[in-house]
């Protein structure tokens, strides 16, 4: 099978095309035959070195992935070879990955493999976050900072579900325009001059509710003092660059909360409740209420190009890599 490798991290150009062999699937592993790979920041530091858990080598890029089962090893009864599935694996940047039983769903026929491939890890923590974290009500203010970005646009998407007003910060006129055609109510650019008076005005006067917070950049400190009374802040990420600080009167003063969301140890802490959140994306998602716009799209020969468009911070929506036939589905 085809597969991308690098036995170092030192940078992007380490990485080849390389032939391996098809792994075969034990006991409670699935094998799955990759049709699209969803690749983000993290994903792209990760390839790097750069990120807090290092990956062994070789390391291939890539782990949220969307394709068909091609076989199943023993004790695994929940699916069979055909089924269209979302899955995390070792390695996506290849035409076939392994998963263990826990980390396979199904997916929908309305959900194509560039939306499933891009899928679990946004949303689920946009619902989390959202749900668990800010216990947002409907028609509370929901700021979402870095609207156009993976994750951000899962908040949008996931705040209209839960009957939020959905107020998008976006840096590009094209960004703001995606968060729009994707269910953000108003929208707002990030430049930090009268950014505050254009956050107070597209809340009416008032401020947000709850704030989503990906990036904990320039506009980090700002959000949080425009928050209402009992306001939330939520902690996703930081790919604003260095990871910013807050005085600990302003929490005081503001009532509010300063909360963090991370998926990864909600994942191992609360699996079932994660699983959870999954089949009610998904119900959704089969009702038509949630419809994930699918990222730029690489085919596998242009696995370096995704991987620097990822670290870019210019993509809308997740970037995907396009790894084989689309099964099941015309679209990637």
């Amino acid at each position: 099978m085809l597969k991308v490798m690098a036995n170092s991290l030192d940078s992007i150009a380490d990485y080849r095309l390389s032939e391996d062999e098809i792994p075969a699937p034990g006991p409670g592993e699935i094998l799955v035959k990759i049709g699209s790979c969803g690749v983000g920041y993290v994903d792209a530091l990760v390839a790097l070195g750069r990120y807090q858990v290092k990956p062994e080598l070789p390391h291939t890029p890539g782990q949220e992935v969307a394709g068909t089962i091609a076989a199943v090893g023993g004790d695994v009864s929940r699916f069979a070879p055909g089924d269209r599935v979302m899955a995390t694996v070792g390695g996506g940047f290849a035409e076939y990955g392994l998963a263990r039983n826990d980390a396979v769903e199904k997916i929908p026929d309305s959900l194509s493999f560039g939306q499933a491939a891009g899928f679990r890890v946004n949303y689920v923590t946009a619902l989390h976050g959202l749900r668990d974290r800010a216990a947002i009500r409907p028609n509370e203010r929901l700021l979402v900072l870095g609207a156009a970005g993976g994750v951000g646009l899962a908040a949008v998407q996931v705040g209209r579900c839960l009957e939020a007003e959905v107020i998008a910060v976006a840096s590009t006129p094209e960004k703001r325009k995606f968060a729009l055609d994707n269910g953000a109510h108003r929208a707002i650019d990030s430049s930090a001059d009268g950014w505050r008076d254009r956050l107070k005005e597209a809340c009416g006067g008032s401020g947000p509710d709850v704030v989503f917070d990906p990036v904990c950049g320039d506009l980090f400190e700002p959000a949080f003092r425009s928050l209402t009374w009992r306001g939330r802040h939520l902690v996703v990420g930081f790919v604003g660059g260095p990871i910013p600080a807050l005085r600990a009167n302003l929490p005081l003063m503001k009532g509010a909360a300063l909360v963090g969301v991370d998926y990864r140890q909600f994942l191992l802490f609360e699996k079932k409740r994660a699983a959870e959140h999954l089949e009610q994306l998904l119900a959704w998602v089969e009702q038509g209420r949630l419809v994930p716009p699918v990222g730029k799209r690489y085919p596998i020969d242009q696995f370096a190009e995704a991987l620097e468009f990822a670290l870019s911070g210019k993509g809308l929506g997740k970037t995907v890599v396009a790894v084989g036939i689309q099964e099941g589905n015309t679209a990637t």
